[in-house]
């Protein structure tokens, strides 16, 4: 029997994968991680018993627990759909409101939390992460910014990296030190304060 490796998950090639046992390995991952296991303490055997499968089932999908981790993390953040490209303001304000519907569930800010501050300790899992969730995210914003610039509607010598930071950490920042419920129109506030730097003087 031969074995197929894809982006760190191995395969096993004529065997039907159960898509069913792949979600219960995620879901067992991921309610492990967020209620508080760091990713070294965080086992296989651990995960196969709250998934209710052997260890083999998820050695069949991943090769060592960093991948499985991985991709455990990555499903919180899945790409975010086209933007529409009516305005620079619409897309950056539907942009962040995915961002804000992630953040304010608490599984997923502990998680998160994790990958970012044990990213010394496992530097294989951040940068996947990073290049399998965060970069995709960061070039859909960059391209909305440029496209503004280009189009007369932002300055023409924003600054993009610092203009992605302000609005994501912005976001970030009231989800995460929120003093009550969040205004529901969040998104909209950041983006139209944040314009009125952004755009032509």
């Amino acid at each position: 029997m031969t074995m197929q490796q894809t982006d760190g998950a191995v395969r096993t090639a004529g065997r039907p994968r159960s898509e069913k046992a792949e979600k219960a390995i995620i879901e067992a991952a991921l309610d492990i991680l967020g209620e508080g296991s760091g990713v070294s303490e965080l086992s296989i055997e651990a995960i196969a018993a709250r998934a209710g499968v052997g260890k083999t089932t998820i050695y069949r999908r991943w090769s060592n627990k960093e991948d499985l981790v991985v991709d455990a993390l990555a499903s919180l953040k899945p790409p975010i759909a086209p933007l529409k490209g009516v305005s620079v303001r619409d897309d950056l304000v539907a942009y962040l409101q995915v961002v804000q519907s992630e953040s304010v569930h608490v599984r997923t800010r502990c998680i998160m939390n994790i990958a970012m501050s044990q990213s010394d300790k496992h530097p294989r899992v951040a940068e996947r992460f990073h290049e399998i969730a965060i970069k995709p995210r960061q070039e859909l914003l960059s391209a909305v910014l440029e496209r503004g610039m280009a189009n007369g509607e932002l300055r023409a010598d924003l600054d993009v990296p610092m203009a992605m930071a302000i609005l994501s950490g912005t976001m970030m920042w009231r989800t995460k030190w929120a003093d009550g419920p969040l205004p529901a129109d969040l998104a909209e506030r950041i983006v139209d304060e944040v314009l009125l730097g952004f755009r032509p003087r």
